[in-house]
Order: C-alpha cells, then structure tokens, then sequence
C-alpha cells in the first residue's frame, strides 16, 4: 500500500458564484488486487458563506471519512467499481470457504448463495451495497420465501461482507447492522404415535424394518444413517463414524464433533437389529449396513442407498396404502419427533444428549420445546382456581332461578 501524507487541496472556483472545492487522492483495489489510485473532487460549500480555513477544515473531514485521519502512513483502501458482488463472490469468497464445507454443505449453500445472493447482486459494485440496500431486500425476500432460506440469506450476506471487509475489499462492514426480519412460521411436522406404530407393522422387509426403526427411535441424521458400517454396530450403541451424501461414502466425515457421540439403541429395537444381520449377505466391519447395488463406473460394487430413492420405492408405497401423508415419511421429520416425543418422557439435556445437538440452544428452538414442571403446575393450579369459581357461580345462580322454589319464600321476597 502505498505511504500517503495528504491534506488535499482547497481552490475556489466559478463566475457568476463563487465555490471552494476540494481535491484529493483516494484508494481503490482492482480485481487483481492491485491498488490503484485517484482523484477525487468534491464541492465544499459557497465561498460566501465558508471561510477558506472552514473548507479546509471540511476537506479533512471528508478525507478522514475516505481514507483515514490525514497525515496517517497508510491510506485506507476499498475495492473500485470493477469488483462486483459475484465477481467478489465466484472468486474470492466460496474458494476460501469451500475448504470447510462438505460436500452436502457445498451443494446447499453454493445454490443458496447463487439462486438468491449473486442473482439479486450481480454486477452492482462492492462498495455501492450499504445497509439500505442489504436490509430492504432481506425484508422483501422475507415476504416471499420461507424462515430458512431468508436466515441461510442473512448469515451468507453478513459472511460475504465480513471478508470482504477481512481482505480490505470494503472500509467497514455494513452487513453488521443489519436484522433477521420476521418470517412465516415454520410449519414443523411431527409423526404421531398411531402412524409410527402401523407404518412399523405394515413393513415386512427385515432391511427396511431395521432402516426405519433407526431413524425412528435413534433419531439419526439421514447422512449418518445411510453411511453406517457393521463396525457402527456395538449391541446395544451406534457409534457414528461416516456419512453418506448422494450414493457416496466420506469415511471419517461427521457434522460436528458431537456428532461421534454413541447412539443408544433402545432394548425393544436390538432384536430388530440383529433380525437384519442374521440375514445381511455381509457383516463384515467395513461393509454397509443398508447397501445397494452401484451402476456405471461403480457397478457391481456395494454402494451407500440415496435417502430419496429409497423413501420414494420401498416406504411412501407403503404409507400411501396406510393413508400416511408422505412429507411427514421423511427421516427429518422422524427426528424431529423423537425430540419432541422426549418432552413427555425426559428433559431437554435428555433430547440433547439423544439428538447430539452441540448446543441446547438448537434442541429446544428446533425439535422440542419444554414446559417446566413448575410452570405447568402453577398453570393449572390457576386454571383449577378460575374454574371452581365458574362451578360456584354457576350452582348459586341454578339455586336462585329454580323453578319449585317454596312458596313462603315467594311471599318473602314479595314482601321485600
């Protein structure tokens, strides 16, 4: 970056009015990244009504806006109309977080922030996306699209302006202003305990009987399912140790380190297990425990089943017969009842722990919401109390309009 030392020059200009104007040097990265001054020239004020010292004074406020205090060593630099928000993006931003991403995320989050981020931004310049812009469409987007595309749109805008803040493409963050808007409510469904219970009866395959029940009552990632080995497998505990995305095996690969938390296995579903690996063709450590047949360049090779495929061939069949809706069959769904089943049954630190939620925080905004014993208690204890007083109410009110009420109690209250 280049040394700087700069006050700008002041100079008054015009016939008929007079003005001071400003002019001073500002500094730009191109896409290359190299740096690239210019000059800028800027209207201070009319000379009638601005001392010279006053425009002096102004035109160091405007280069300590654009460039940092005057007299610093190093000039402040931010990206120059050729870097555009996809260009920033396409090239700087998703080469450096791929890295971090597997390939589950890479496919999600890569078309999230393409479909809804570059397609919105594409060729607008970096540094002309301030807060205004930012906030107004994400309260636009809010009224069109549901909870989780505008919150994945808020942390992947926010993530985008903060590097290019981190790599001096911008002065300053503007996306640090910006809020969440308020969205739709997520409809969250939930499998009842009747369509569990005849979907697990009407499954007569031991394969995908002990598919199902894992997903059921282990509350296992659809991933972590696909992807367990016969090594997974210790009796009475899964331990996860891959994943499967799309057919394809990533050995080691978990979502987070809570992740590789065991799994219990309840005691009613072990026989289930073991049902499917009396009859399994291989029980060796490394092979699947649910496998399919490859094709193409992976045929005859044992490949990881696709969570989709299998929904749409082996159960939706079933669960159209039973009159079971087939958006509540899905293995997100199955684990998000379990963690909200669990409220009935456990704590919220049972939910977390049998989820492996890193965070409670998810467990009770996501998949459960507990109700204290307390609360509940004092609750009903309130309830109990308005209503006793209703019942009473309502029994005196029965006695004074009763029909064969005596007839001295008539002229009593006659008399009266």
């Amino acid at each position: 970056m280049a040394m700087v030392y700069q006050k700008g020059t002041v100079f008054e200009s015009g016939k008929r009015v007079k003005r001071w104007y400003g002019q001073f040097r500002i500094y730009r990265i191109d896409r290359d990244g190299r740096e690239v001054e210019k000059t800028r020239k800027v209207v201070l004020g009319p000379k009638s009504g601005l001392r010279k010292h006053q425009a002096e004074e102004k035109l160091r406020e405007i280069i300590r806006r654009e460039n940092g205090a005057p007299g610093a060593a190093l000039a402040r630099t931010v990206a120059d109309d050729s870097v555009t928000f996809d260009w920033f993006v396409e090239q700087k931003y998703l080469p450096i977080r791929r890295g971090r991403w597997v390939r589950a995320t890479r496919d999600k989050t890569g078309f999230e922030i393409k479909k809804y981020l570059v397609e919105n931004y594409r060729d607008v310049p970096l540094g002309e996306i301030g807060l205004f812009e930012m906030q107004t469409w994400l309260n636009e987007l809010a009224e069109k699209y549901s909870d989780s595309i505008v919150r994945h749109a808020f942390v992947n805008l926010r993530s985008i302006m903060k590097l290019a803040h981190k790599l001096k493409f911008l002065p300053e963050n503007p996306a640090e202003e910006t809020a969440m808007p308020v969205t739709r409510p997520v409809d969250r469904q939930t499998m009842t305990q009747e369509q569990i219970a005849s979907l697990m009866s009407a499954i007569e395959d031991p394969h995908d009987l002990c598919l199902m029940c894992i997903g059921l009552f282990c509350a296992t990632r659809t991933s972590e399912t696909f992807g367990l080995q016969w090594k997974s497998y210790r009796g009475d505990r899964l331990m996860i140790e891959s994943t499967a995305y799309e057919g394809e095996l990533y050995r080691g690969q978990v979502k987070t380190k809570a992740s590789r938390n065991s799994v219990p296995i309840p005691d009613d579903i072990i026989p289930i297990v073991e049902a499917w690996r009396q009859v399994c063709p291989d029980i060796s450590d490394e092979a699947l425990m649910f496998p399919t047949f490859g094709r193409k360049k992976r045929k005859s090779q044992k490949v990881p089943r696709r969570a989709k495929n299998f929904l749409k061939w082996r159960i939706h069949p079933i669960a159209d017969k039973l009159k079971i809706r087939r958006e509540v069959v899905t293995f997100q769904v199955m684990r998000r009842t379990l963690g909200t089943d669990l409220q009935k049954h456990g704590t919220m630190k049972d939910a977390q722990g049998a989820l492996r939620h890193a965070s409670i925080k998810t467990t009770a905004d996501v998949y459960m919401q507990e109700i204290p014993a307390s609360v509940r208690a004092a609750i009903n204890s309130r309830t109990r109390a308005i209503l006793d007083t209703q019942r009473s109410l309502l029994e005196k009110s029965a006695c004074a309009t009763r029909p064969n009420a005596s007839k001295s109690q008539e002229v009593t209250f006659a008399s009266a």
